[in-house]
């Protein structure tokens, strides 16, 4: 199963990789070092900013990455030269790779993960490096987005079955613990990820029963210290809280126990949660949470709690496993430079009619810059590799775009987002588990501005470029439109 451990999936690309790697090798360029940037160009939801995930994936492909010869044979059949076979049999990665860790907050057109290999190598990454990230970044953000409106209750991730294959439904529930949730209904997350699994019964349970007196009865006694009761698979408030109170006084308070719950899957949730929790607390149970599901995202959460329904969990399924409003990340991977044998690095840029299509050349850094006040994130700044920002001088910025947009920094810190992974194809980061992803996630969650968390109309984040940057792009541009 895709990234779920030391699986062969060197083959998991799309065709053009091999035919253009077959066409380096004839050609000469197949050792040519190569920079690669992904990036991606708009926030989902028209969101302020998306959630990194996926690098642990990719890390574990990149570890992999072999030509059995039963691909070799495959590629024969295709018509691939033996020469060229004979090169990818010794095939292995060898080159450098630099990512923003796991977790971390990230913005449009900056580089997110960046690749420094042979051209064959390099290119042949694209593919599985878009998916793993482009899939579980997506989700990451949905679920933060969710668990923001949630403020502060517990949501549960619980899509599996409306996820779209078994991968999907895994690593979403993986890049959903690191955007925030509390837990998974996907069992198998738990022993892979660490990511706690939970669930307690389906109306099929009420169904089974002779009444549903019997089916809450039962359920309480088997399972007194988990006992969340879904309480509408009748009427909820003419026999669901009735049955579900009449088993909480007959089972668990003669143990003593007071922590149990109800769920509710459908109806009007701000309605029903408000009749319930008045039903509770007069039956004598003030501690009985109430949770909710039924086809969730964030503005209905959101609209649930302006509207003062009672609720004290989530569980949240279909719209934040397939990010159903917007369930396309779009990130890309572009060629932004090369190098000559001598070291040399020549920057290369891709130029369209869609300005949201024009790329920034040459090899990079990413800074990130903080208020030493407030400890708040201002901007990200990108420059070239042999730039450095020192944050002991002043440092004036602007919008690349609307460059009369400038203000200078005096009192900030400069963070580099971009990490080394790999060296000389060697691993050379250590992977965080998921626990530490998922609170350094929220650490940096805390440093951006509430405005530029707003779901509507978010505060622009600017992420710019150094004036050397800058004049690179623009004479490159220059020169591309007199072609």
């Amino acid at each position: 199963m895709a990234g779920l451990g030391a699986e062969n999936l060197t083959m998991l690309c799309d065709f053009y990789e091999l035919t253009m790697g077959g066409g380096y090798f004839a050609a000469g360029y197949a050792d040519r070092i190569a920079y690669f940037d992904l990036f991606f160009r708009s926030v989902p939801d028209e969101g302020g900013f998306a959630i990194a995930a996926g690098l642990e994936q990719a890390v574990e492909y990149i570890e992999n990455l072999r030509f059995s010869e039963e691909d070799l044979a495959y590629l024969r059949g295709k018509g691939f030269d033996e020469a060229f076979l004979a090169y990818l049999r010794d095939f292995r990665f060898t080159g450098d790779i630099w990512a923003v860790p796991e977790g971390t907050p990230v913005f449009p057109r900056e580089p997110i993960l960046v690749v420094r290999a042979p051209a064959m190598q390099a290119q042949l990454l694209e593919t599985f490096l878009l998916l793993s990230l482009n899939h579980q970044s997506l989700i990451a953000t949905k679920a933060n987005r969710v668990v923001r409106a949630a403020q502060g209750r517990r949501v549960m991730e619980f899509g599996s079955r409306r996820a779209q294959g078994a991968d999907a439904a895994i690593l979403g529930a993986r890049a959903a613990y690191i955007g925030g949730c509390a837990g998974t209904a996907c069992t198998i997350c738990e022993p892979l990820f660490g990511v706690p699994a939970g669930g307690t019964m389906a109306h099929s349970w009420v169904q089974m029963f002779p009444t549903q007196y019997e089916a809450f009865q039962t359920y309480c006694r088997l399972n007194p210290h988990n006992a969340v009761l879904l309480v509408d698979t009748y009427n909820v408030l003419k026999s669901g809280l009735p049955d579900a109170i009449r088993a909480f006084n007959e089972v668990l308070r003669p143990q003593g126990i007071t922590k149990c719950g109800i769920r509710i899957d459908s109806g009007d949730l701000t309605y029903l949660t408000k009749r319930a929790r008045a039903m509770l607390d007069e039956a004598g149970w003030p501690n009985c949470s109430i949770t909710v599901s039924n086809a969730l995202d964030e503005y209905t959460i959101r609209d649930l709690l302006q509207q003062g329904a009672c609720i004290d969990a989530f569980g949240v399924g279909e719209r934040l496993i397939t990010a159903r409003s917007e369930p396309v990340f779009g990130g890309v991977y572009k060629l932004s430079a090369v190098e000559e044998p001598d070291g040399r690095i020549i920057p290369r840029i891709k130029i369209s009619e869609n300005l949201a299509k024009i790329t920034i050349p040459h090899f990079k850094r990413v800074y990130r810059l903080y208020s030493r006040a407030t400890g708040k994130a201002l901007a990200d700044y990108i420059c070239l590799r042999d730039e450095t920002v020192d944050d002991t001088r002043p440092l004036r910025i602007f919008d690349p775009d609307v460059t009369w947009k400038h203000t200078t920094l005096t009192d900030f810190t400069a963070h580099e987002l971009l990490v080394p992974v790999f060296r000389n194809g060697r691993r050379v980061y250590e992977l965080p588990s998921l626990p530490e992803i998922r609170a350094y996630c929220a650490r940096q969650l805390d440093t951006l501005w509430d405005e530029v968390k707003r779901f509507e109309s978010p505060h622009h984040y600017y992420v710019d470029l150094s004036d050397r940057l800058w004049q690179l792009r623009y004479d490159m541009l220059q020169k591309g439109a007199e072609v």
